[in-house]
């Protein structure tokens, strides 16, 4: 039974983590290299992994989708979507694609000469199966290393820290107060009812033995 209750607080928590490490932002440092717009399909099953920013797209199965080429500083490639999430999931209110679209063009840089940009997005990146992270914002920064603290996520994760804790708390002085009790009653009020059947079940097998010898003789 212990098994599978840790077991299931244990898928519980991967699901709640997972949720979080894909809606939450996240801030890359990165050089753009080029921006382009592509006609991508929606297969049913990654659909959750685009945005819906209306109705219409929830239909669709293939449309055009616009996306910037990065670059890390160690040279490792990423590539981001950009697309609206009006205002579904997850709740970033972005309306501005056009405009984003157009400050990432405008931020192609070279080798040679670098321009190092803070992109915020969220999301996955999986070539696999086609996934890509959603830029929200771009900013200029001054050099590789000049990343921005993700202040909305760790005091995020801070304030969901505390709440789980006061509400697991909480949870546990209730049921030491009022759940504990009402279960020690009940178990004392089987063990009483087990000990009386037992004592007459007891009584019975006197009356059976002495009935039996009785017809013995």
């Amino acid at each position: 039974m212990a098994i599978v209750k840790w077991s299931f607080w244990g898928v519980f928590w991967l699901m709640v983590g997972a949720v979080m490490h894909y809606s939450l932002p996240q801030y890359d440092v990165v050089r753009i290299v080029d921006t382009y717009e592509k006609r991508q399909d929606i297969n049913d099953w990654t659909r959750i992994f685009w945005s819906d920013p209306d109705d219409l797209t929830n239909t669709l199965e293939n449309r055009d989708v616009q996306f910037i080429q990065a670059v890390f500083p160690s040279g490792k490639a990423i590539v981001y979507r950009n697309e609206d999430t009006g205002w579904s999931w997850p709740p970033y209110f972005k309306f501005d694609t056009a405009n984003l679209y157009t400050e990432a063009s405008d931020r192609i840089s070279t080798r040679a000469d670098p321009q190092w940009v803070s992109i915020m997005h969220y999301g996955w990146r999986n070539q696999f199966f086609s996934i890509f992270p959603n830029a929200v914002s771009i900013e200029s920064v001054e050099g590789p290393n000049d990343k921005p603290f993700n202040w909305f996520t760790y005091g995020f994760l801070v304030l969901m820290g505390s709440a789980v804790a006061f509400l697991w708390r909480a949870w546990v002085r209730f049921r030491r107060r009022h759940l504990d009790p009402v279960m020690e009653e009940v178990e004392g009020g089987l063990d009483s009812a087990g000990e009386a059947v037992n004592h007459r079940w007891h009584r019975l097998r006197r009356w059976l033995d002495t009935w039996k010898g009785r017809n013995r003789r």
